[in-house]
């Protein structure tokens, strides 16, 4: 309700179990209950929202406005289907908090969500229903309004190895060498050799051309650093080279940085390691750490936030498809997670993406025309909603070589475009 009433349609909502006091108030009033009265905006519950505990939820589709919906009710209720129960299912992530299938990094996967079932992932549906549900009580109480919340853009940038060749070390380079010739990897070996000699640039060093994209819109990024000790899935620049350093440092003048929780961390599951990983960004950065994403996207329910909750985190920016874009949760709203182990909200914001560079490219094989369509048409959903758009990039994704050769157009036009309209773009009345 606090979503949907407050985050969505910008207005206020209160509760009453008495028949006789809804009945009497003359103020705009929906019926969710078990009894409909005579002819108000009415919802016969789906049991979801009562019942206790977790359990496998039977899913049964209720085409509604050329849209395929879920939790049935009642034939006297408003719409056919419940929006809060499904609204509710969709936010807290219901669905996959009994997952056993995972993909090979352990992370649940778009084809397993009921929105990719009902062919509704690339719709912010939450969003969508809200206004519906918004039309009806104006149609019924209309001297009603809402406000429409103003479009709004973040991109964000995930550093997971700050350059290609430099600063790894000696035996780091040296043992990459070594492997350069051993594979017959010449190439490589001869670039490597010129970037540590000064001759050419480090092929992840895209910082400058970052800085250009973002020039006055500073405030809509942010960056994400990994600072996990070095391992398998973690092979990022020590924290301690002073070359990393410098680097946080000169982006935190100017952007709004928060840290990536390790591969390795995930899978201890210890709320430590993520401390330890934050309390070094935050030294070495001079700002308070409060915001993350997870390295892979790895994210279990409720774990993975129950940790960020215990390590001082207050907002996630973790919650996407890895292998689609889209809506995970079925909104472009900013939400707090609701911790259904426990059955509480908490005061961790989750902040859900549409679109990450490796998703396009890697798992929807979309050639740079096609991206741009694609995250053009994601993006125009948003807006039409009032919603958030995240974008995912990483600074080795925007160097327009090798297989991201044409992506740099790709970066530059998403960019573009969100910022022109998070700018221009005004909240209203509807």
């Amino acid at each position: 309700m606090e979503l949907i009433f407050n985050g969505i349609l910008m207005t206020e909502v209160k509760f009453s179990r008495s028949q006789d006091d809804f009945l009497s108030s003359d103020l705009p009033k929906i019926n969710y209950s078990n009894q409909k009265f005579s002819d108000e905006i009415y919802f016969k519950p789906h049991p979801i929202l009562f019942e206790p505990g977790i359990r496998k939820q039977n899913i049964d589709v209720v085409p509604f406005k050329n849209m395929s919906c879920f939790f049935q009710t009642s034939p006297d209720s408003t719409f056919p289907f419940d929006v809060f129960a499904a609204s509710f299912f969709l936010v807290s992530r219901y669905e996959e908090y009994s997952t056993v299938d995972f993909d090979q990094y352990g992370r649940f996967s778009a084809s397993q969500s009921i929105l990719h079932k009902l062919e509704i992932i690339k719709k912010p549906v939450v969003d969508i229903w809200a206004q519906w549900l918004a039309d009806e009580i104006k149609e019924k109480y209309k001297q009603l309004k809402f406000f429409k919340n103003k479009f709004r853009y973040i991109s964000t940038i995930d550093i997971d190895n700050a350059w290609a060749y430099l600063n790894k070390g000696f035996w780091r380079t040296y043992a990459a060498q070594l492997k350069s010739v051993l594979t017959g990897n010449f190439d490589e070996f001869k670039t490597r050799l010129e970037v540590l000699n000064g001759k050419k640039k480090d092929p992840y060093h895209t910082y400058e051309y970052l800085n250009s994209v973002f020039s006055g819109n500073e405030e809509k990024i942010k960056f994400f650093f990994l600072m996990g000790n070095y391992a398998k899935f973690d092979k990022n620049i020590s924290y301690k080279n002073h070359g990393l350093q410098e680097l946080i440092k000169g982006i935190a003048k100017n952007y709004d940085v928060g840290i990536h929780p390790s591969f390795a961390g995930f899978i201890k599951g210890d709320h430590n390691e993520v401390v330890q990983e934050k309390d070094r960004l935050a030294t070495i950065s001079g700002r308070k750490i409060k915001k993350s994403r997870q390295h892979y996207l790895n994210l279990r329910f409720p774990k993975t936030y129950q940790n960020l909750l215990k390590a001082g985190i207050t907002e996630d920016f973790t919650l996407g498809f890895s292998d689609q874009i889209g809506f995970r949760a079925g909104t472009c709203t900013p939400f707090y997670f609701y911790d259904l182990e426990n059955e509480v909200q908490t005061n961790l914001k989750i902040v859900p993406f549409q679109v990450m560079d490796g998703t396009l490219l890697h798992y929807q094989k979309f050639s740079p025309v096609r991206a741009i369509d694609e995250i053009e048409r994601l993006m125009e959903e948003v807006k039409n909603v009032g919603g958030t758009f995240v974008s995912i990039w990483h600074n080795e994704t925007v160097n327009d070589l090798g297989e991201w050769k044409g992506y740099q157009e790709v970066f530059e036009k998403t960019n573009q475009l969100g910022f022109k309209w998070a700018n221009e773009q005004a909240g209203s009345l509807y």
